[in-house]
């Protein structure tokens, strides 16, 4: 009989017992709770700014590598520039396979698009300076003027389809209202990303040829 054996300990491996990190009753999740935010804000859109989310701004690049797996499995992509502190999800690129389309999207006018380009310069010039965009309604609807015969209407129809489609830029915060003005927005730094140098220059092109064509135009009269 061998006693050393006899006498030895018995010693049972050491099983790590599963922490409840759980948000809530049934919580299988992963992330923490200002991920889990910071991933909704960017499904929900339009970005995350760091100037009107402070909290999820610092919460994004935290966990930025989790984030951008989650969005992956959606088929989405992360983008975001540090310099101008916004950040925002689109497509993914998958060539020819089939894959679902989870972002929505809302056709533009003509307006719109022309009111885009002309926010897509405020922006420019303000960075230009080292300030944040801001534009007043008023101002808007009278830089776009010079398109109206574009949309051949009258002036208070075309005031009206201006102030529509600026309308659509607050819902899309594009236009996000500064506090204590009904009529003073300051314009996202999300449009920096969504429309670059070349795509601003191709398109003032455009409509630069199209006002020169209807200043051209011969009335109907021949006066």
């Amino acid at each position: 009989m061998n006693l050393l054996e006899d006498e030895l300990p018995v010693i049972e491996p050491l099983v790590e017992k599963p922490q409840n990190t759980g948000l809530f009753d049934g919580d299988c999740g992963s992330l923490p709770y200002d991920a889990r935010r910071a991933l909704c804000q960017l499904l929900a859109g339009p970005s995350i700014d760091a100037g009107r989310h402070s909290q999820l701004w610092p919460a994004l690049l935290r966990h930025e590598t989790a984030l951008r797996s989650r969005l992956c499995d959606l088929f989405l992509e992360l983008v975001i520039d540090r310099e101008a502190g916004v950040a925002f999800t689109r497509q993914v690129d998958t060539g020819e396979l089939e894959t679902p389309v989870l972002l929505r999207s809302s056709p533009l006018t003509f307006i719109d698009s022309v009111l885009l380009l002309h926010l897509r310069q405020q922006l420019a010039e303000a960075e230009a300076h080292g300030h944040r965009a801001v534009v007043e309604e008023a101002a808007l609807i009278d830089a776009l003027s010079v398109y109206e015969k574009s949309v051949s209407t009258d002036r208070a129809g075309f005031a009206k389809r201006v102030a529509s489609s600026i309308g659509k830029m607050k819902d899309n915060h594009v236009l996000d209202k500064l506090r204590g003005s009904d009529e003073r927005y300051e314009v996202s730094p999300a449009l920096k990303l969504l429309f670059s140098a070349e795509d601003v220059q191709a398109l003032a092109k455009v409509y630069r040829e199209l006002r020169e064509a209807d200043e051209e135009e011969v009335p109907a009269d021949g006066q």
